[in-house]
């Protein structure tokens, strides 16, 4: 087996560690290829055109996961990939990362894998054309398809406890809001039991308690034993439209088909176990 990732970034290097066959990914910079190999891994280049390099291991590959965002242009892999049975003739098996912002707001009730996008920002936009493109080419191609919608990602070196730690985490309230979170442990375990088995279809990458942010500011705090911010009325605080935009979706987001289809576990289920492995590892 051979997997290639488009997009070797934060959940890309864990996904690809926990692969049980090569690995090669991408990264769009020649200083992040350097930094990516020195750790261990096979990267190649790729901004939005194809290069030798990467069509050879394409050749070979049979698991392709795209962790590439999308913008106004479109997706910035599959123009590149043309016909998926010519550019990757191994191809099995193609997963592809978005997001719960997609199915947009539901005023804090629970939604499921079942329940049709209606995204309410440009972003969630791109990603529902994004997944649509990828889904009519993998099913041209008659190869499986899967689609990840991963909820707010977390893990080590990206948590509560570093914005504590630099000052920087703010405790915005919104009464009635809550939000959905992902170990990124978890998102690799996903990814990686759904490439094995080949699993189709839409898979919620959320853990199994959607929790008030403020909340979990507070728990993440009393564990590391580090200054409460001061709690700020969404309304009056001071933000960027991107982080304010977040807040415009609302609900709960249900996970059934990761261990109905997946037979899998979450490792962290809820915020509490993953803050708490987070800082056990951050203090050795």
């Amino acid at each position: 087996m051979k997997m290639f990732i488009f997009g070797l970034g934060y959940s890309g290097q864990y996904i690809a560690k926990g692969f049980d066959g090569d690995v090669v990914g991408t990264t769009r910079s020649a200083e992040k290829k350097d930094a990516l190999e020195a750790e261990g891994f096979t990267v190649e280049l790729f901004d939005g055109k194809m290069t030798d390099a990467v069509a050879a291991h394409l050749a070979t590959t049979t698991h392709l996961v795209i962790s590439a965002s999308p913008s106004e242009k479109g997706d910035p892999v599959l123009p590149a990939l043309g016909d998926l049975k010519k550019s990757c003739p191994n191809l099995k098996w193609v997963g592809y990362l978005s997001t719960v912002g997609v199915y947009g707001d539901f005023d804090g009730a629970w939604i499921s894998e079942a329940t049709q996008p209606a995204p309410v920002s440009k972003r969630g936009q791109w990603r529902v054309t994004a997944e649509q493109a990828w889904a009519e080419a993998c099913r041209a191609a008659r190869i499986d398809f899967a689609i990840f919608r991963l909820a707010g990602i977390y893990g080590p070196g990206r948590s509560t406890f570093e914005k504590l730690k630099q000052g920087k985490s703010r405790r915005i309230f919104k009464p009635g809001q809550v939000f959905n979170r992902i170990h990124v442990v978890d998102i690799a375990q996903i990814l990686n039991a759904a490439a094995l088995k080949q699993a189709t279809g839409v898979f919620n990458g959320a853990d199994d308690e959607p929790a008030p942010p403020q909340i979990v500011i507070e728990h993440a705090a009393q564990l590391a034993s580090l200054p409460l911010p001061p709690e700020e009325p969404f309304e009056t605080a001071e933000m960027t439209p991107m982080a304010r935009s977040f807040y415009g979706d609302n609900k709960r987001c249900g996970n059934a088909r990761l261990s109905k289809e997946l037979g899998i576990k979450l490792k962290f289920p809820t915020y509490r176990e993953g803050l708490e492995a987070i800082l056990t590892q951050m203090s050795g």
